[in-house]
């Protein structure tokens, strides 16, 4: 009898990943870059920066390449990330308090609230409910009052940065902290977050590492910057030294933490995740120099004082809804459950971040919230192409284009201009860089691909814009001061 109690607790120890999630749900680490463009690792493609250790995750792991933020900008990404629900529908639609131009034909939606609502149940509040253990260490942007941080969203412990400073940036860390002043914040960010791993390396744990790089003003290590400012720029990238600097500050962290887990022996079972929240940017929308003043004499009468970085082959970047703005590298590295080295072609969206935690830690939600993703856990195994998918975007203010949504199914991608109601239709896989539209060629495409788009706006309540009573076509691209500036301050 023994012998065939043997011999079944043999076959269960070899039993399919299934049995692996429902017995040992995985620690999770979600590392969530700041502006990163998907063109901008090397893993994707890129000849100047250098990033070993994240070519090294992705080696090690799975390389998304149909992977997307829910919004160009970064706080209605990172709300899709933590509520998962398109920002549509949560209500943020733009970066808080959000862009305004007081004279343009068209008057904009705001964000319904400048915080991530309380009553919204974040993932972190579902996986303490299985008994996670949950940490946030670096940018939140998704509330400016302390009832709004992520201590009172779910996560156990954090330390969130609410400033600009890459260094002397203690008193913009919430709460407070005593870094030497001399230390980037990047390694303090990474520093907090090994301290949380190394804390709960016993128990199951799910932590955000947010690092503000590569965000502006641009500012990193001065020994990092020389060393790519004696580089050769690569052909058709602007190879801007401080940029690649500041992306060899990220992939110093991973590297961190992917040694503190081979430290701990706890790598086998922690789901390591990399991400950006939007596209790469090339220059700030208000054409003022994007480089810190301490850094701003390096490039002094040069261009690259004004570019940070390039998505080519994807057109345009960070504030529009073409690929540049919205597409991301997704990294998802989990050994003996994903294979090494692999590829996936699946269509994934920020918003899917939330169920496939829920699927992994065999949890449910604790209210009856509306999620807009799916559990991508089966791309994990094998290669899913779902061409029936469609996944959406809202960004319906004035960036760097027009007020806009957007939808792709399959290979098609379609866009709606909400101020004069024109679509584009490219068709990405044969033109990822979205040269051709395709809108008049294509008309009974064009058409079924608007109705599903205006079906989901109607079903996320997404709010549009209206004609402008105060129009100026003289002053139509001013900037002016947000309405929303003092309810981000006042937390409401």
């Amino acid at each position: 009898m023994w012998k065939s109690l043997l011999i079944l607790s043999l076959f269960g120890l070899a039993s399919c990943k299934t049995d692996i999630l429902k017995t040992s749900p995985p620690n999770i680490i979600f590392i969530l870059a700041d502006d990163l463009g998907w063109a901008d690792l090397p893993i994707y493609g890129n000849s100047f920066n250098e990033a070993p250790n994240i070519t090294r995750l992705a080696q090690e792991g799975m390389r998304f390449t149909n992977a997307y933020a829910a919004c160009p900008v970064c706080s209605p990404t990172r709300a899709s990330i933590q509520s998962g629900q398109y920002p549509a529908r949560v209500g943020i639609i733009d970066f808080l308090p959000g862009h305004w131009r007081p004279y343009e034909s068209h008057v904009v939606p705001q964000n319904r609230t400048q915080f991530l609502p309380n009553e919204v149940e974040t993932l972190a509040e579902s996986l303490k409910n299985v008994g996670y253990r949950t940490g946030y260490f670096g940018k939140w942007h998704l509330g400016h009052t302390e009832r709004h941080f992520p201590k009172n969203q779910g996560y156990d412990e954090s330390v969130i940065f609410q400033g600009s400073p890459y260094y002397n940036y203690n008193q913009v860390l919430q709460p407070n902290q005593d870094f030497p002043e001399d230390k980037i914040l990047s390694e303090a960010l990474t520093d907090l977050s090994l301290d949380f791993i190394q804390k709960h390396r016993d128990t199951s744990f799910m932590m955000f590492l947010a690092p503000y790089d590569v965000h502006v003003q641009l500012d990193a290590d001065s020994v990092l910057i020389e060393k790519y400012m004696q580089k050769a720029k690569a052909p058709e990238y602007p190879s801007n030294a401080i940029y690649a600097a500041m992306i060899e500050h990220i992939d110093l962290s991973v590297g961190r933490v992917m040694d503190k887990l081979d430290e701990l022996g706890i790598a086998d079972n922690t789901l390591v995740i990399f991400f950006s929240d939007n596209g790469g940017l090339i220059s700030r929308f208000d054409k003022v120099p994007l480089i810190a003043k301490s850094k701003q004499h390096l490039y002094e009468g040069d261009s690259l004082l004004y570019i940070a970085s390039s998505n080519a082959p994807l057109r345009s970047e960070k504030g529009t809804v073409y690929e540049g703005g919205i597409r991301e590298p997704l990294i998802i590295r989990w050994p003996d459950q994903i294979s090494p080295g692999s590829v996936s072609e699946s269509l994934v969206t920020s918003v899917d971040f939330f169920p496939t935690f829920l699927d992994l830690a065999d949890a449910n939600l604790s209210s009856s919230q509306v999620l807009d993703g799916k559990s991508i856990t089966s791309s994990f195994s094998e290669e899913v192409v779902d061409t029936s998918r469609a996944i959406f975007w809202h960004y319906p203010v004035y960036h760097h284009s027009q007020p806009a949504s957007a939808v792709r199914k399959g290979k098609w991608k379609l866009i709606h201009f909400l101020n004069n109601d024109q679509i584009e239709l490219y068709d990405l896989k044969n033109d990822v860089s979205e040269t051709t539209n395709l809108a008049e060629a294509e008309t009974e495409k064009a058409a079924e691909l608007k109705d599903l788009l205006i079906t989901w706006r109607n079903d996320v309540g997404a709010e549009l814009t209206r004609p402008n009573p105060d129009f100026d076509e003289e002053k139509r691209y001013e900037w002016g001061r947000h309405p929303g500036h003092e309810q981000l301050r006042a937390g409401r």
